[in-house]
């Protein structure tokens, strides 16, 4: 297909602001990453491991569903569009509305969450009996005022976001990060198992709650005026909760995929659990970094365009055929990357303590599993986001429940029967979990380009740059497998995993080059730039 070339103004707006958020999400997620190496190091796969990992389902079903995602699909439009026509009075009502209401929610969600988790824990964790059970039970009680800290600073990234600020909404849960970080080394020498477990967890609140507050003041200041107020008379607050009940019954299905993913890897082997986990953590890497970075920042663009309705139309596929392009250039060969070298990146991360190897190739495998539907599931976000730009939440509603019940299905089918006919051991039904969530990743992402492509013209990547980007990537993986072969255990697995990333990385940056990749020159470009100006 052909490409439209963005207005000038836009590209670097949206080029400098999905830098912003892939570098606050960067930090963000070193810090993750170091906060789950620790979190190895001192539970490995063990029952108190799967106990808190299972606890965080519940707080974060309810994170997810009334938090980033569904304000930025809700409120954003709403908010932006109100600023880009210059309305700041109604800006600031509309956000101070939305406010007053997701404080309101989420008071009494929390409330109810801590009184009703012994009657909820065994719809997340069906196999888990006796002390594992009732530390579940605690764990879930004590993440609650957390998890309502959370969800308010969601707010507060949809109001930085709309208002272009970036960097600091994304690199807040650094903070959240680091509060859990310094509870597992400031109690792990002397506490263990289930006792340390419920240590970390009131780390986690308190982290919770610095996330917030640091963005707290910039938000304030941002909306100029915020004071509790309803504001159900306003039209743009109908138009927000309009949009917000659809995008959480799509959330809402989501999580259910997440909760049936939990339930199936509590009826496996222990460990199953806690080895979803630590792939979910390297297999979200990329699709925050060069997904969420990319849809955060296109959607207060997207939602900003005024005109004509084929002139924002013009207007959405240029933008978001330019995302597209920026997410495949990076995603392609994370999967490649994974896929073949997943194990050195997982050992230099968290084999250390009781993660030893063996848990390493048993979450490399998880996480092969999980790379099937990587460029899927980026891509469908970004579709999505384009969706919420038009105030159309039902669509994407609609695609996400056509893929959880397949994920289920398939889920089923794979996690639980499969290893039997094939003679596996139990816990390899694992492996079909991941695997069989990407099958359905790509069923929605189809149905969503195909419904948007019907709506505003054809969108999608150009002819060509897909198998361009698969030949650089192959042979970058095989470089990086054969050094991974070559180095054995003689080297530390943080310096081997070091040398195989970098390797990796240089081929492809090489091909890329080679095969004349617009986006491997601008990324050459804006290195060498960097370079000069230091």
């Amino acid at each position: 297909m052909s490409e439209t070339p963005p207005a000038p103004a836009e590209k670097p707006k949206a080029a400098r602001g999905a830098q912003l958020v892939a570098a606050g999400i960067l930090l963000s997620r070193v810090a993750g990453l170091v906060r789950e190496r620790a979190f190895a190091h001192y539970f490995g796969n063990s029952d108190a491991g799967d106990a808190f990992k299972a606890a965080l389902k519940i707080p974060n079903f309810l994170q997810n569903l009334f938090g980033e995602g569904v304000l930025s699909a809700s409120f954003i439009p709403v908010y932006a569009k109100a600023l880009a026509k210059g309305d700041e009075v109604m800006a600031r009502r509309v956000a101070s509305s939305v406010a007053t209401l997701l404080a309101l929610a989420t008071s009494l969600l929390v409330l109810l969450g801590v009184v009703a988790t012994p009657f909820l824990i065994d719809t997340i964790a069906p196999g888990f009996t006796g002390e594992k059970r009732l530390e579940t039970i605690r764990l879930v009680q004590i993440f609650f005022p957390g998890t309502g800290m959370l969800v308010l600073s969601a707010w507060c990234l949809g109001v930085l976001n709309s208002h272009r600020k970036f960097f600091l909404s994304y690199a807040a849960p650094v903070l959240w990060n680091l509060a859990i970080i310094g509870a597992l080394f400031w109690f792990g020498g002397d506490f263990h198992d289930y006792a340390l477990a419920e240590r970390v967890a009131w780390g986690l609140v308190v982290g919770s709650g610095l996330q917030f507050l640091v963005q707290l003041p910039t938000a304030i200041r941002l909306v100029r005026g915020l004071r509790p107020e309803l504001g159900l008379q306003l039209e743009a607050t109908r138009t927000v909760l309009r949009s917000f009940l659809p995008v959480v019954g799509a959330r809402g299905v989501v999580q259910v995929s997440a909760y049936v993913d939990n339930l199936l890897a509590s009826l496996l082997p222990t460990g199953a659990v806690s080895a979803l986990a630590y792939a979910q953590t390297l297999y979200l890497l990329p699709i925050s970094l060069f997904g969420m970075s990319v849809s955060a920042a296109q959607l207060p663009a997207m939602s900003s365009a005024t005109g004509t309705e084929a002139e924002v139309a013009a207007a959405l596929r240029t933008q978001l055929d330019r995302g597209l392009r920026q997410v495949a250039f990076f995603i392609i060969p994370s999967a490649a990357g994974l896929v073949f070298n997943g194990d050195v990146i997982v050992a230099a991360l968290f084999q250390t303590g009781a993660f030893d190897a063996d848990s390493t190739r048993y979450v490399w495998t998880v996480l092969a599993g999980s790379c099937v539907g990587l460029l899927a599931a980026t891509q469908g976000r970004l579709y999505a986001s384009a969706f919420y730009a038009l105030h159309d939440t039902r669509t994407p509603l609609k695609y996400a429940s056509i893929r959880v019940a397949l994920t289920i299905g398939l889920g089923w089918i794979m996690a639980l029967d499969l290893p039997g006919w094939l003679g596996l051991d139990a816990k390899w039904g694992t492996v079909g979990l991941t695997a069989s969530a990407g099958m359905a990743g790509w069923v929605e992402f189809l149905s969503l380009r195909a419904a948007l492509n019907r709506r505003i013209g054809q969108t999608g990547l150009p002819s060509g740059l897909v198998p361009r980007l698969w030949a650089a990537a192959l042979p970058a993986a095989a470089v990086g497998f054969g050094l991974k072969v070559l180095v054995g255990t003689m080297l530390h697995p943080i310096l081997r995993g070091g040398l195989v990333v970098a390797a990796f990385g240089g081929v492809y940056g090489a091909l890329t080059l080679a095969f004349g990749v617009e986006e491997a020159r601008g990324t050459l470009e804006k290195v060498r730039r960097r370079l000069r100006r230091g």
